[in-house]
C-alpha cells in the first residue's frame, strides 16, 4: 500500500525546481536616483516606455541602459527617486522602501559619493546576515571585500559623444548587465556594444585588478568587454575562492532562498517532528538538487540528509547522552522543534580559461 504524505512541500519544491532556469534569466534590478523633479517617488518599470516623462534626460537614459541586461533584459527595473539634493545615509527613506521590494542588483546615482557607497554596502550586508535577503549591490570603486558587494572600477567610459562617463554613472547598466546573465554561464567577457571606448588597462594591470576584486571593463582589439565576473571579496577566511564568482553566488543566494521559502510555507509547523517527517523533507529537497543538476547549474554529486553532527550537539546540550548511541539512533533521536539538515553542493562554473596548443 503506498504512503501519502506532505504533498505540499513536495510541489513547493517542484515548483521552484522547475522554475529555477527562468527565474535566473531575468532578474531585478532596484536603482536610486536624483531627480528634482520627482523627489521621493518609486517606480516599478517592465519597460523603458514606462519613463515618466518629466524624468530628466540623464537619469532616463541611466535607466534605459540597466534595461540593456545581456543575454535577456532584466524582468523589472525599481526606482526610487530622492530629491536633487538629498543623501543616502543609512535611515533615508529609499532604503527604508528598498527592504519591502525583492531585487537581486542595487545601483546608487550617477553622483554617488563614496561615503554613500559604504552605507550601501553596510545595509546590502547587513540585509543579508539579518534578515536572509538575497540583495547585492553593483557599487563604483568601493573595496567592500564581500561576496554581496560587486567593486566595479572602470573608467572613460565612452558611449556617445559627450564626456566619457565614470564608474558611478555606469553601475545601473552593470546592474541590469548582471541580472539578465541566466545562471548557466558567466558575465565574463560579456560585450557592450553601446561603449566605443574606455580607458585601457595592460594586461598585467587588468590582471591586478581582478585579483583586488574589482569588475572592470577593457578593449579586446574590436570591442569593449567585461573582464571576468568577480565580485568584491578578496578574504575567503571559512569559505572558498568559488565565493568570489558573480556566477557562483548567484545560485547559491537562489538555492538558499528557494529552500527557505518551500520549507517555512509548506514545512513549518504543519507536520508532526518525526524521523519520516524529515526525510521526506530530505526527500523533497533532493528532488529539488536533482532538477538542479540536470539543468547543469549544480554537479550531480550532491548530498542532503540528516546533520548527525549539529543533531548530537542539540541532544547532549539538552540533557541526552550520546555516548551509547549509534549514529542510526542520534538520527532518529526527539529533537523537539528542530530539523537539522546538512546539504553539500558543488555549482558548475563557466568555462572562463582556455588553454590551446597548436604543434606543427
Amino acid at each position: 500500500m503506498s504512503t501519502l504524505a506532505m504533498p505540499s512541500i513536495n510541489i513547493a519544491f517542484e515548483q521552484a525546481a522547475s522554475t529555477a532556469l527562468a527565474r535566473s534569466q531575468k532578474g531585478t534590478v532596484a536603482l536610486i536616483l536624483r531627480d528634482a523633479a520627482l523627489a521621493d517617488k518609486t517606480y516599478t518599470l517592465t519597460a523603458p516606455s514606462q519613463l515618466p516623462s518629466t524624468m530628466g534626460a540623464a537619469n532616463q537614459a541611466a535607466v534605459r541602459r540597466a534595461f540593456i541586461g545581456y543575454v535577456k533584459p532584466p524582468k523589472k527595473v525599481l526606482l526610487y527617486v530622492t530629491g536633487a539634493d538629498d543623501v543616502i545615509a543609512a535611515s533615508c527613506p529609499a532604503l527604508a522602501w528598498l527592504a519591502t521590494q525583492q531585487f537581486d542588483y542595487l545601483a546608487g546615482p550617477a553622483d554617488l559619493t563614496a561615503q554613500e557607497a559604504g552605507v550601501i554596502k553596510t545595509w546590502i550586508t547587513t540585509q543579508r546576515s539579518d534578515n536572509h535577503a538575497i540583495y547585492k549591490a553593483v557599487l563604483p570603486s568601493l573595496t567592500a571585500d564581500s561576496e554581496a558587494i560587486v567593486n566595479f572600477t572602470a573608467a572613460g567610459i565612452n558611449i556617445d559623444a559627450g564626456d566619457p562617463l565614470d564608474a558611478a554613472a555606469y553601475c545601473g547598466r552593470m546592474a541590469g548587465l548582471l541580472a539578465g546573465t541566466p545562471m548557466t554561464i558567466s558575465a565574463t567577457y560579456a560585450p557592450l556594444p553601446e561603449v566605443h571606448d574606455v580607458t585601457r588597462l595592460t594586461e598585467a594591470a587588468l590582471n591586478t585588478a581582478v585579483g583586488k576584486g574589482e569588475l572592470v571593463l577593457f578593449w579586446d582589439g574590436e570591442k569593449v568587454k567585461t573582464g571576468r565576473a568577480v565580485n568584491s571579496l578578496t578574504t575567503v577566511t571559512g569559505k572558498s575562492d568559488a565565493w568570489k564568482k558573480i556566477k557562483i553566488v548567484e545560485l547559491l543566494d537562489m538555492v538558499q532562498h528557494d529552500l527557505r521559502a518551500a520549507i517555512d510555507d509548506n514545512y513549518i509547523g504543519k507536520y508532526p517532528n518525526t524521523y519520516d517527517n524529515k526525510l521526506l523533507l530530505v526527500t523533497s529537497i533532493t528532488n529539488y538538487l536533482r532538477s538542479l543538476a540536470r539543468d547543469g547549474l549544480i554537479m550531480d554529486d550532491f548530498t542532503c540528509g540528516i546533520d548527525v553532527d549539529s543533531q548530537q550537539k542539540w541532544l547532549e546540550e539538552h540533557g541526552t547522552s550520546t555516548v551509547d548511541m549509534s549514529e542510526q539512533e542520534i538520527k532518529e533521536a526527539n529533537t523537539g522543534t528542530n530539523v537539522f539538515l546538512l546539504v553539500s553542493i558543488k555549482p558548475v562554473d563557466a568555462i572562463e580559461d582556455a588553454s590551446v596548443i597548436i604543434r606543427l
